[in-house]
């Protein structure tokens, strides 16, 4: 696509930094700076027929020893076409032409002429309004020879080509990566640096990039402006967009190469890989515990401040991390969305359902180390180990006794408040646990435990063994006086 051009002005051919930015280069950047605005000015001269007087002609950039941001150019005298260069009063700055000045002084006096008549945008210079227009009309006239991409920016498509001639000028002085744009290099450095220099006016949390600031903001404004077309779900972050999309459409085009998994989004594959690697990069700095995920670092920082943001609207319970907020509102609603495919049982949790599956299957892949036994369940690996630790993390209250599980501890807890919450159907006796109940229903009905040399049946196993004693003759108990 061919690319009209206009007449070339003075600010076409001028970068111009502020105070800040010019804080920001290294010696060699500015030199960098100071030599490619000396060509391109002796270029404009040229191509505006300005024949150069014999008095050496040089531009004292920002930083330079005599001013901060002047350039001399003949400094008052007239060239050889009548014309006289125009001086900005604040900076001592020289302009071959007086609306190049008046262009100029507008960074002085923030005025900013040039309105889009569409979003009210205003501009200082002419040349950036029709750049701006841009963004309204989606015109893209910069065009890539090599792979006919548009760009609507020529600064763009000059960035772009260097993908194609892998061309990387740019380069960090401190780990010597390369970049293809100045601004990447920029942001690269601040991760040495450790600048964050946006900063969101709600929150004061800071930022590296600016991209990101914006990001965080919408957390603040609720804006989620990506929306599922097939769906209608909405999304604050593009990434998270297509993220969504693939579960549409099935698309799981990141591959684990140890174990052949493929996932849907790059991130859950770099997670998952650690579960090879045994990789933590993720330390607490209170306890020094690590973890594989930085979302399961931020909810264990919550186990020492005591925060729970996420609040239940029906009972007011509260929660660490939303997660865990939603799963219990499925109490509430009775929903039980994850259903086992071989006998349709329902589940709350999508680990219950795994869990639950593991029962069909007769897959246990949790393994003791100290006696090889498996388990289908992590808790129940847990629980088990204790067995041969001998801990006891569970301390009642009331009486310091300490216990191996909660449940067991729960179930004591009932001896103090007096509390039987398991009731026979048949004759209403009440139990503090389930076990008790069940052994005491056997007396109604079964008797399930058979003694094999006179086949007499009792309703536990305790009386079986208790009765095994009188074929043996075992009287185990013996009176000390």
């Amino acid at each position: 696509m061919a690319v009209s051009w206009g007449s070339v002005t003075y600010e076409d051919v001028t970068v111009i930094f502020t105070q800040e930015e010019w804080a920001l280069l290294n010696p060699s950047e500015k030199k960098l700076y100071r030599d490619v605005m000396c060509e391109n000015f002796k270029n404009y001269l040229s191509i505006e027929k300005i024949q150069e007087h014999s008095t050496k002609e040089q531009h004292n950039l920002p930083g330079s020893k005599q001013s901060n941001t002047t350039v001399k150019i003949s400094e008052g005298k007239e060239s050889q076409n009548g014309r006289k260069s125009q001086e900005c009063e604040v900076h001592n700055k020289l302009f071959p032409y007086s609306n190049h000045l008046q262009q100029h002084e507008r960074l002085h006096s923030g005025e900013k002429p040039y309105v889009c008549k569409l979003c009210s945008k205003a501009f200082s210079y002419s040349s950036q309004l029709p750049t701006h227009e841009r963004t309204h009309s989606g015109e893209k006239p910069y065009e890539c020879k090599l792979c006919s991409k548009t760009f609507s920016y020529s600064s763009h498509l000059r960035s772009h080509e260097r993908l194609h001639s892998g061309e990387k000028p740019y380069v960090c002085k401190l780990c010597s990566k390369t970049f293809s744009d100045f601004s990447t290099l920029r942001s690269h450095e601040r991760i040495h640096s450790g600048e964050k220099p946006y900063e969101c006016k709600l929150c004061s949390k800071t930022f590296s990039y600016s991209s990101t600031l914006q990001r965080h903001e919408r957390i603040h404004s609720g804006e989620k402006p990506y929306e599922c077309k097939l769906c209608s779900k909405t999304f604050g972050k593009s990434s998270n967009l297509r993220s969504h999309e693939r579960i549409h459409s099935g698309e799981k085009p990141y591959e684990c190469k140890l174990c052949s998994k493929t996932f849907s989004d790059f991130s859950t594959l770099r997670s998952h890989e650690r579960i090879h690697s045994g990789e933590k990069p993720y330390e607490c700095k209170l306890c020094s515990k690590t973890f594989r995920h930085s979302s399961t670092l931020w909810k264990h920082t919550r186990t020492h401040s005591g925060e729970k943001p996420y609040e239940c609207k029906l009972c007011s319970k509260t929660f660490s991390c939303s997660g865990n907020l939603r799963t219990h509102e499925r109490t509430h609603s009775g929903e039980n969305p994850y259903v086992c495919k071989l006998c349709s049982k329902t589940f709350i949790f999508s680990s219950h359902l795994r869990s639950h599956e593991r029962t069909h299957s007769g897959e246990k892949l949790y393994v003791c180390k100290v006696c090889s036994k498996a388990f289908g369940h992590s808790s129940t690996l847990r629980r088990h180990e204790r067995t041969h630790s001998g801990e006891k993390p569970f301390e009642c209250k009331l009486c310091s006794k300490t216990f191996s599980h909660t449940s067991s501890l729960r179930t004591h807890e009932r001896i103090h408040c007096g509390e039987k919450p398991y009731e026979c159907k048949l004759c209403s006796k009440t139990f503090i646990c389930s076990s008790s109940l069940r052994k005491h229903e056997r007396i109604h009905r079964e008797k399930p435990y058979k003694c094999k040399l006179c086949s007499k049946t009792f309703t536990d196993s305790n009386t079986l063994r208790s009765h095994e004693r009188i074929h043996r003759g075992e009287k185990p108990y013996e009176c000390k006086l």
